[in-house]
């Protein structure tokens, strides 16, 4: 069997190690997994719940269009249920957005490093790439903007960018959008929006109305905590919107996922909550990485990436032997650092007690 020869460029997403793979490989009873930005304290007791009255009824398909979410969301992002479409997670939005307008013969522009994905989509549909370098972590807005040409359909700003965590502040994103013509469609991946506290950051949904070739994802599987289930969303203009709702795969949001989206929007005050415990563990790692003198950068998301001063894979399987599991920033295009969730408390205090130690070893060494 012979495939497409060009998708063999697109790499094989590599997910953090999962816990029990870590405990079985290295006899260890006790592992804390800060590898893949999941949240440390769950999900809303009101999915649960919601959840346990659902399964009765697996053998029924799901509503192939999300309608009581749809409608549901709509009203809480104050939008028209037109403008929404929903995915397997965010990720099948971002290969819904790549089917739709990316091929051979066009190219498409985003920062580098960001989410990988955007790369792999357009590598499988055989768009031409434009990375445009981070400048100090950040998308450099103004050179993704001179990269733009007749043949670009799409543009990925990925805020906060992961894996740096910085953030595209409203003035660069507004002076940004002035300079991209209207046939570009503008990607904003807002994935960790929830847990951003910066006064400048945009609040892009009102932008919609000025701007219809921008599409905002979102997801449950960050702050709400649903990221088994799988189930991000978009909002666009609904003409986006028809053009994506052209390749979306029938049924592809499941019902149980949408039965915990809605129960998980019902309880704002678990996302509050999470937020600030966020805030306050973060708080605790640059402390102590100031104390030690590392350099990271500055996060508005629920990770941080920082520079440990070792090779990148050697400290991630240090870590690992003492049941820390971290993602090596060699996999993220940042060599040389260490992307960390923010944990529990607890959990802070542990990876940098672990963190504190090898940095004392590396400078007696």
């Amino acid at each position: 069997m012979i495939p497409k020869q060009h998708i063999l460029d697109a790499p094989i997403y590599q997910p953090g190690k999962p816990i029990d793979e870590v405990k079985r490989e290295l006899g260890l009873t006790d592992v804390i997994k800060l590898a893949s930005n999941e949240n440390p304290y769950g999900c809303s007791p009101q999915v649960t719940a919601a959840l346990a009255a659902q399964i009765a009824h697996l053998a029924i398909y799901p509503d192939g269009g999300s309608v009581l979410l749809r409608d549901k969301l709509a009203a809480f992002l104050q939008v028209e249920p037109a403008q929404l479409i929903f995915g397997n997670g965010s990720d099948e939005i971002l290969m819904m957005i790549a089917r739709a307008y990316l091929g051979k013969g066009t190219n498409t522009v985003m920062a580098k490093p960001t989410f990988s994905q955007y790369r792999s989509n357009a590598i499988v549909e055989g768009a031409e790439l434009i990375e445009v370098p981070l400048k100090d972590g950040v998308h450099d807005l103004e050179a993704m903007a001179e990269a733009i040409n007749e043949r670009t359909r799409v543009v990925w700003i990925c805020n906060p960018n992961n894996p740096s965590g910085t953030i595209v502040t409203e003035s660069q994103l507004l002076a940004f959008l002035a300079n991209v013509p209207r046939d570009v469609l503008v990607v904003l991946d807002e994935a960790y929006y929830e847990y951003v506290v910066a006064a400048d950051y945009p609040q892009t949904i009102p932008l919609l109305e000025r701007y219809p070739n921008l599409i905002i994802l979102r997801t449950f599987s960050k702050i709400y905590g649903l990221a088994a289930l799988r189930i991000g969303y978009g909002v666009a203009h609904p003409e986006v919107i028809s053009h994506l709702e052209h390749v979306r795969e029938p049924f592809n949001t499941n019902t149980l996922a949408q039965i915990a989206a809605m129960a998980a929007l019902d309880d704002q005050e678990f996302v509050r909550s999470c937020r600030e415990q966020n805030r306050r563990n973060l708080q605790l790692m640059t402390d102590k990485f100031d104390e030690l003198g590392l350099f990271y950068y500055p996060s508005q998301a629920n990770f941080v990436l920082v520079d440990l001063r070792e090779d990148s894979d050697l400290v991630f399987r240090k870590l690992l032997r003492q049941g820390l599991i971290v993602r090596s920033g060699s996999a993220l295009g940042f060599p040389g650092y260490q992307r960390i969730t923010v944990g529990t408390e607890e959990q802070t205090k542990k990876l940098l007690a672990a963190v504190e130690a090898l940095v004392q070893g590396v400078r007696k060494a």
